[in-house]
């Protein structure tokens, strides 16, 4: 008869996978700019934190499940006399380590559903399928984050508001971007504007524009009015009003976002339509409950879950990451996908 704390187990093991789950996807979805996000970005952070603590506390459940079973184990092979060493090496066909010791004690990995097959594998591949999204999120929020940038952010946490302006002096220091080929691309000046319902003179250092400025030019420009000292902020290739609204596009209209789009396709897209029929088409249904009930790979996953989100931690409250965090960070998309495929691929064989 299974025990009220067995089975109290198993259900924080199943609620803290679901709610991880969930958690990881709106954290992920979050950094793609789909609600405003103020720095700091505490709305992904909260549901990041959420995921990782998830995750770990399914680990340690996970190994609790283990404990009585090893005590039990462990006593029978004492009263039979039977080497503990001996067994140990016998033959596991490649499985997880000790999980059919303790076989006749809580296997959560034995309590499913009824139609547990179809379960199983629609289970695997929801968590491939997230993966796969989550993997493109954080390489696309990493290189795009926020549209804004040094004065623009601080015009924003000020309050900022955008309004169109007028040129009102020859403008200074223009100069031309040019790409590779030597074709412009835009114009970069010190700008003196007047601002409808605002300043009749606000400076826009570095004001970037497609076109030549000159005096009489109208242009959008992003300021506040309460640091009106601080001058504005004038680019063409940004999305000013998603700025002041404290929001960022994971693909602007620019050969960045192009970029960012085609990445993300290929991580989400590709790399998701194929790992997840692999591994969960082709593994066995038994495996894959194996492998979701194991407490190794479980906390292998856990400790990359942590690693991720502490790596992240400063850059959402807009604080100066350290070496090691900088590289979870920077590397957390190709760690998820390199950690979940090396614990995943013993459920192939």
């Amino acid at each position: 008869m299974r025990s009220v704390l067995g089975w109290g187990l198993v259900w924080v093991v199943r609620l803290c996978a679901l709610v991880g789950w969930v958690a990881t996807a709106v954290a992920c979805t979050w950094l793609l700019g789909v609600a405003p996000t103020p720095e700091p970005w505490n709305g992904p952070l909260v549901w990041g934190a959420v995921a990782a603590g998830c995750a770990v506390v399914r680990a340690l459940a996970l190994w609790a499940l283990r404990v009585p079973a090893a005590v039990a184990s462990w006593g029978r092979r004492r009263r039979s006399g039977v080497s503990l060493s001996k067994e140990r090496h016998a033959d596991r066909r490649g499985r997880w380590p000790d999980w059919e010791d303790w076989a006749d004690w809580e296997d959560g990995h034995e309590l499913s559903f009824d139609g547990h097959e179809i379960w199983i594998k629609l289970r695997t591949a929801a968590v491939w399928l997230l993966v796969a999204f989550s993997s493109g999120a954080l390489f696309v929020a990493l290189l795009t984050g926020s549209e804004a940038g040094g004065k623009a952010e601080t015009l924003r946490d000020a309050g900022a508001e955008v309004s169109v302006a007028t040129v009102v002096e020859k403008p200074a220091a223009v100069r031309a971007d040019v790409d590779d080929e030597d074709v412009v691309q835009g114009y970069s000046s010190r700008l003196v504007v007047s601002v409808a319902g605002g300043p009749e003179r606000l400076i826009v250092k570095d004001a970037y524009t497609s076109e030549k400025p000159r005096e009489g030019t109208e242009v959008d420009v992003l300021w506040a009015r309460s640091v009106t000292r601080l001058g504005g902020y004038v680019h063409e290739d940004r999305d000013l009003p998603t700025i002041a609204a404290g929001r960022w596009k994971a693909f602007p209209d620019s050969e960045l976002g192009g970029a960012m789009l085609f990445a993300f396709i290929l991580l989400a897209v590709v790399f998701g339509g194929v790992l997840t029929p692999v591994f969960t088409l082709v593994a066995d249904a038994d495996d894959l409950q194996e492998l979701a009930w194991s407490p190794w790979a479980q906390t292998i996953r856990a400790a990359l879950a942590a690693a991720v989100f502490l790596g992240w931690r400063p850059l959402l409250l807009g604080e100066q990451p350290e070496l090691a965090e900088l590289l979870f960070a920077g590397g957390g998309f190709f760690l998820v996908f390199l950690v979940y495929v090396c614990t995943s691929i013993r459920s192939l064989g």
